[in-house]
């Protein structure tokens, strides 16, 4: 089969490579129908993420059809269609049963790593993937969602959703600040109202991608590299700050920018990926009484995402904006590593 493997930093190739075959009972082979590339994907080619090793097949979004099931499978058939989950669950370690499956104690990858796909172990952006702990990690497709609508639910929005929403404890009338309005950060701000946020600001240097943001739910927009970003977001909330400030892009800049303007007592959730130490002002922070949460996703929530998708309540269609097939990945690659320019969100994969 054909997959994209990564070669080391900055260096990457559609080529052939073995399929993958059934090594454990509980193994599941899926055809891919559909993938995209998410920015953790931008970061391992960076260099960013040391533990991705030269050959590795990248890529952990995904859906496609399974080609074949290993003797313990139950929940699962040849010819079901599926979403990939981007983490791991073995389902039954302390961490699986207490809904933690990015820390899933099964060895698959390693003991206590969620995230294994195109990091520990061969990911989607291939013809095939082998899926470990198939029952656990795989997500039946309804017939009324669509493989565009459904790829957003491996990654994207159970990230922003249970890391921005969920991790920074959004409320019932709270004003809520995104910085960064990539897809994540549009994930967070699509899902944001499901916990009732009454005002959400997205803040961008991206004048597209703000208005973007206002088709996902955004009711304010500021553009960040303005001189008075600051002020325009403290204007919004009387000067007091926003309750919940979350952080979508994985830049020191972007993590000070939420420390800035989150009110006292509110709550500053770390979503991005950073690649580089940040400086975290404890001398000014400690008195101001607010909560820094981070984490990676758990991916816990999709099947209730699924379902508000399925009903037309989550706009996850919207998502994509360009489209390829898999012999011309390493367009798509280009394509979205150029966002600003191409005003690329999520860039469709196909067969």
């Amino acid at each position: 089969m054909k997959a994209l493997v990564y070669g080391g930093p900055g260096q990457k190739s559609w080529q052939d490579v073995p399929d993958p075959r059934i090594v454990k009972p509980t193994d599941a082979i899926v055809r891919i129908d559909t993938t995209t590339i998410c920015g953790t994907d931008l970061h391992i080619l960076k260099g960013d993420v040391p533990a991705v090793q030269a050959g590795r097949i990248l890529g952990h979004e995904g859906v496609g059809t399974i080609t074949d099931v290993g003797a313990s499978v139950g929940n699962l058939k040849v010819g079901d269609r599926v979403i990939i989950s981007c983490i791991k669950s073995c389902g039954h370690c302390t961490n699986c049963r207490t809904g933690l499956y990015s820390h899933c104690l099964g060895d698959e990858g390693q003991s206590g790593i969620g995230w294994i796909f195109g990091h520990l172990i061969d990911g989607t952006q291939a013809e095939y993937v082998r899926v470990p702990y198939a029952d656990n990690s795989l997500h039946r497709l309804p017939e009324e969602v669509s493989d565009e609508q459904a790829v957003m639910l491996s990654d994207i929005l159970p990230t922003g959703f249970e890391i921005g929403i969920q991790y920074g404890r959004v409320k019932p009338g709270d004003t809520v600040a995104v910085i960064g309005a990539g897809p994540v950060g549009l994930a967070a701000i699509a899902t944001a109202g499901l916990y009732g946020a009454a005002t959400i600001i997205a803040i961008d240097l991206d004048e597209n991608r703000l208005e973007q943001a206002k088709t996902f739910g955004a009711t304010e927009t500021v553009i960040s590299g303005s001189s008075g970003w600051k002020e325009q977001v403290l204007a919004l909330t009387d000067g007091l700050g926003v309750d919940v400030a979350i952080e979508a892009v994985g830049i020191p800049q972007t993590f000070e920018m939420a420390t800035q303007v989150v009110r006292p007592g509110g709550n500053v959730a770390n979503v991005g990926v950073h690649g580089k130490p940040v400086e975290l002002h404890l001398e000014d922070l400690w008195i101001q009484n607010i909560n820094i949460s981070m984490g990676l996703v758990n991916a816990n929530t999709t099947p209730m995402l699924l379902k508000l998708v399925a009903q037309q309540k989550i706009p996850a269609e919207k998502f994509a904006t360009h489209r390829f097939t898999l012999d011309n990945i390493l367009d798509a690659y280009d394509t979205f590593s150029r966002a600003s320019e191409t005003n690329a969100l999520k860039v469709v994969i196909t067969r």
